[in-house]
């Protein structure tokens, strides 16, 4: 890139469509590698012979590779003893998750012990993406293979220079995809891989086709173009034997995930008190299947679902018909989060890590930049968390930058990127960004979207901001114009979203399990009433 005769944007877009054309997917500008994916498979790029190939060469002699960044990586810890990270960054759908998944794969191979060693530590660095990706990702618009959540893999490597151990955190799940999809597209995969599992095992958890499921049929796709369910839970099964999860955990794991697709069968009529409900009887098949999923008393579980206990348990108030509905989606959004934080805890256990370990090579792939017909808190995180990046990226472009003029003598300019330096302070100013009024709101029970919105029409900071607008006429949406574009964000459910707590009667419920899986679920966490004015902030996390 950095040889293009006239270095502007349509010259640039033309040199990577010649290439793209060429099925030269990866393009440097300077020690930056921009992919593009190609919508197909490539094994012939990504074999043994390839790697060996990328082995010790220098940088930029070979044509462009992701494993070329990857061996960059690794030799400088050799060579220097420093660690690093690899920051994988673009739009939703352009092929971030392969990427990252494609460094830790040369990594591992470059990284490995003996053949006789393997099928340890390796491995279960590579075999934890199936697993997370059944679990944390679904086909959105734009990706048949969205991740709906960020990851930091940490690789650890020993004095030797072999991989000794690794961490993998991660954040920003999608938790209200567990009740809510868009036409057009899926829940999580795992949904649809245990619905299509062998028919013992759908026999075993009462399912079926995922039609007949109120999670899964809000969206008429079913399928995947070129993927087999059935085949894909066996290989996720399979998976999740490498990473060290027992089969009895996964039989855990499993009734789990169908105790969430039972309860989203769930029904609710008016009760018979005073803004009460009640469970429909035709739906009363599906409480029982959850309470015995669960290994809960079902009673106790209808009562934590229409009726709220106060400060004692002799002060009881009905949930309105709204009010059922919503603890019935908390609860399974409060499980299958509390599900995928246990199981990332048991794969970063089962791989272990290296105390001594004092050379690291990190992968970040967070979720990439969205915008869609509606946005809401889901993609005002995902957009937030984007900037970051794009701030730390033109830090680094900008030192990099002045360290060659400077070795060159040659005379320069300080860069400011003013418009990344608005929309940051825009949402992260304290106390008056977006998040900071969204906390605020937050702690007081009668807060309102509303007043939440009102904030934004006094502050002076919103009015003399040129990337914040309010669409004409709007009452409770507002439009950032970001460094990928402007998005438009609907703020009814921001308060809500932005409160991360658990319900006290289910907590209650469900710590009292005679399953000791789920009580350890539950027992993670400590439980708070939805009007506290003490909640887990997310915007702020």
């Amino acid at each position: 890139m950095t040889q293009l005769l006239y270095l502007h944007e349509p010259g640039v877009l033309q040199n990577l469509a010649t290439r793209y054309e060429l099925k030269k997917i990866y393009t440097y500008a300077g020690n930056i590698l921009i992919a593009i994916n190609p919508f197909e498979s490539l094994p012939q790029l990504y074999n043994t012979t390839v790697m060996e190939q990328y082995k010790g060469a220098t940088f930029g002699e070979l044509s462009p590779h992701v494993f070329a960044v990857a061996d960059l990586a690794y030799r400088e810890m050799i060579n220097k003893g420093t660690s690093s990270s690899i920051l994988v960054s673009g739009e939703s759908g352009s092929g971030k998750t392969e990427t990252a998944k494609m460094l830790m794969k040369y990594l591992a191979y470059i990284g490995g012990r003996p053949e006789v060693e393997r099928c340890t530590v390796e491995q279960k660095i590579l075999e934890s993406n199936p697993v997370l990706e059944a679990f944390g990702n679904a086909k959105t618009v734009n990706n048949n293979n969205s991740s709906r959540f960020s990851k930091f893999v940490g690789i650890q490597f020993s004095q030797s220079r072999s991989i000794s151990g690794a961490t993998i955190e991660t954040c920003l799940l999608e938790k209200s995809r567990v009740c809510h999809i868009a036409n057009g597209e899926r829940n999580y995969h795992i949904f649809y891989r245990l619905c299509a599992a062998p028919p013992e095992v759908q026999e075993k958890y009462n399912l079926g086709s995922p039609k007949s499921f109120h999670y899964l049929k809000q969206s008429d796709c079913y399928e995947l173009d070129g993927v087999n369910d059935a085949d894909e839970y066996l290989a996720t099964r399979k998976a999740m034997d490498i990473v060290g999860i027992s089969e009895d955990e996964q039989e855990a794991i499993f009734r789990v995930v169908a105790a969430i697709l039972h309860l989203g069968n769930i029904e609710f009529a008016t009760g018979k008190e005073i803004d009460s409900s009640a469970i429909k009887d035709e739906t009363r098949f599906h409480l029982n299947m959850t309470a015995e999923l669960l290994k809960c008393n079902a009673k106790h579980l209808e009562n934590a679902l229409i009726k709220r206990v106060m400060k004692s348990p002799n002060e009881v108030v009905w949930r309105n018909l709204k009010a059922a509905l919503d603890i019935r989606d908390a609860l399974a959004k409060t499980m299958y989060s509390l599900l995928f934080n246990w199981i990332v805890k048991k794969i970063n256990n089962s791989i272990g890590q290296d105390r001594n370990s004092k050379s690291i090579i990190g992968v970040l792939d967070i979720t990439g930049f969205e915008s869609y017909d509606h946005n809401s808190f889901e993609q005002f995180c995902i957009n937030y968390s984007n900037e970051k990046l794009q701030q730390h990226f033109n830090q680094h472009v900008s030192k990099m930058k002045q360290k060659e003029y400077t070795k060159g003598e040659t005379k320069w300019s300080s860069i400011d990127f003013v418009r990344n330096k608005a929309v940051l302070n825009l949402i992260e100013d304290k106390p008056g960004g977006i998040i900071a009024l969204l906390d605020d709101a937050c702690l007081f029970p009668k807060s309102t979207h509303g007043k939440f919105a009102n904030k934004w029409y006094d502050a002076d900071s919103f009015k003399n901001n040129e990337h914040f607008t309010i669409p004409k006429g709007s009452q409770s949406t507002f439009t950032i114009s970001h460094n990928g574009g402007e998005v438009t964000y609907e703020a009814d459910l921001f308060l809500k979203k932005n409160k991360d707590y658990v319900v006290v009667e289910y907590h209650n419920l469900l710590t009292t399990s005679r399953c000791p899986f789920v009580v350890g679920l539950f027992l993670s966490i400590p439980a708070k009433s939805s009007n506290s004015s003490k909640f887990l902030s997310i915007g702020s996390s």
